[in-house]
């Protein structure tokens, strides 16, 4: 199990995570990426590699 968490401070709504991510956690609202499906994490971390902003954590349980 892991926790995803986006800081929305940080985003800028590049989509980058959601294209990457083979477990579609991440979906865009408002402009910005929110973690919609954190139970299908897989703990790749591809999420947080190709965040430019630095947005992203994921925290194993």
């Amino acid at each position: 199990m892991f926790e995803v968490v986006v800081d929305k401070e940080k985003c800028t709504g590049c989509e980058e995570c959601v294209a990457a991510c083979p477990a579609q956690v991440f979906e865009m609202e408002d402009g910005k990426s929110e973690v919609v499906e954190e139970e299908e994490c897989l703990g790749c971390e591809t999420c947080v590699e190709v965040c430019s902003d630095d947005a992203i954590t994921v925290t194993e349980m």
